[in-house]
């Protein structure tokens, strides 16, 4: 059984491609989920966006690598995901074997181990970029609910 929910999170997420840009940060429950308003300089901003592409390669690397954890185990990406979801809702009524639990808790295990070093470099990226990871959280709440600071940022990062 997985122990954090954030990991289950961001396997989920690697394993099943971001959609959006906020794909990376923590999701609140969703009745928590309401609108934050932040002020944030276009100054601020940038180092966001900055923070946020290095935070994209830390979570494409850490995506391939607990693939390859999946795949060496011997399982598909897609059954593991399925016996994944399974084990994390009581109610999924999805068939198990002893021999595929056992492999299952063995890899997550393996990704749990994976997450402290993902976690650091995705914190690296923030503070190199002068924000710390309070302030990237905060912005990328607010991004979740504010379309024109959703505007100014897809504007910096084509740009």
């Amino acid at each position: 059984m997985i122990k954090s929910k954030k990991i289950a999170g961001l396997l989920f997420a690697f394993t099943l491609g971001t959609a959006s840009v906020f794909a990376q940060t923590q999701q609140l429950p969703q009745q928590q989920q309401q609108a934050v308003e932040v002020d944030v300089s276009d100054e601020e901003l940038s180092k966001f966006a900055e923070a946020y592409q290095e935070i994209r390669m830390v979570n494409q690397k850490a995506q391939q690598e607990m693939a390859q954890k999946v795949e060496e185990s011997g399982f598909d990406i897609q059954r593991f995901n399925e016996i994944h979801q399974a084990s994390l809702d009581p109610n999924a009524d999805v068939e198990v074997t002893e021999e595929e639990k056992t492999k299952h808790e063995e890899v997550v295990a393996e990704i749990e181990g994976m997450q402290g070093e993902f976690q650091e470099e995705m914190e690296e990226a923030i503070s190199k970029n002068d924000l710390d990871v309070e302030r990237y959280e905060k912005i990328a709440m607010a991004l979740q609910t504010d379309t024109e600071l959703q505007q100014r940022l897809q504007q910096l990062m084509q740009g």
